[in-house]
């Protein structure tokens, strides 16, 4: 099979943070040798997370079988998944802001019509729901665990208790139309057609202030494999734990 030289537009110190937390698990289970070194691996795991490159592709590039490639990505993504914040750690650092925008976003999976739990009906696709909080610059700071997409985005919010964790910190929150009727610090547009001239208004800034969020559903997406996840949906959540994490050693 031909082969050919690509490229990863990620800094050297994603490598090398990757790097170095592959070399201590690979200490602590007492590995002794294996087909790729530490580097090797991270290269190979981070084709697949940003590029979205294949397992068969992977295995033609670096010359190890296709269940070897799958070992060696699961092992990077589950020791990434464990360095996650939680949402009680990810409130330390987003106390100190502004506010905060509140967005939901579908990651789509590979499923067919009759998996109904996870098609969403607003947007006609099979999908995984992430609930993403962003600074007002439209940073990310943190990404929800994934639920199936025809979980509506409200339900998804108040079930990973961040209406909770926002309401207890007294954080001023900008969202969509989603979350009408949430109350609290969480700030919505007005619904309805026939809108009083000072609610337009009102809708119009709010719109100009929540649509910085969609910066970090971009930065999303920009790892290629969340454009259109093939794996299991019970590893779609420790896939975007460990995108949230390389993302934040990139930074």
């Amino acid at each position: 099979m031909p082969v050919y030289p690509s490229s990863i537009d990620l800094s050297s110190r994603t490598l090398r943070f990757l790097t170095g937390q592959l070399a201590i698990r690979r200490r602590e289970i007492g590995t002794r040798w294996r087909r790729l070194s530490a580097a090797r691996q991270v290269l190979l795991a981070l084709a697949h997370l940003r590029c979205g490159d294949t397992y068969a592709q992977l295995a033609a590039g670096f010359g190890i079988g296709i269940a070897t490639v799958y070992r060696y990505i699961r092992e990077a993504v589950e020791a990434l998944a464990a360095l996650a914040p939680s949402l009680a750690e990810a409130m330390t650092t987003i106390r100190a802001k502004a506010f905060v925008i509140l967005d939901g976003t579908l990651l789509p999976i590979d499923r067919i019509a009759a998996d109904t739990p996870y098609y969403s009906g607003k947007h006609k696709r099979h999908g995984m729901n992430v609930q993403v909080l962003t600074d007002p610059f439209g940073r990310l700071l943190r990404a929800s665990p994934a639920l199936p997409g025809s979980t509506h985005d409200l339900t998804a919010a108040r079930q990973h208790g961040i209406i909770e964790a926002l309401a207890d910190a007294g954080m001023k929150c900008w969202a969509d139309k989603a979350y009408q009727g949430v109350g609290g610090s969480v700030r919505v547009p007005f619904r309805g057609r026939r809108l009083k001239r000072w609610k337009r208004r009102h809708n119009t800034t709010h719109a100009k202030i929540r649509c910085l969020g969609e910066r970090a559903m971009a930065t999303l997406k920009g790892w290629r494999l969340l454009r259109k996840l093939r794996c299991s949906t019970n590893r779609i959540t420790d896939v975007v734990k460990a995108v949230l994490v390389l993302h934040h050693a990139s930074a």
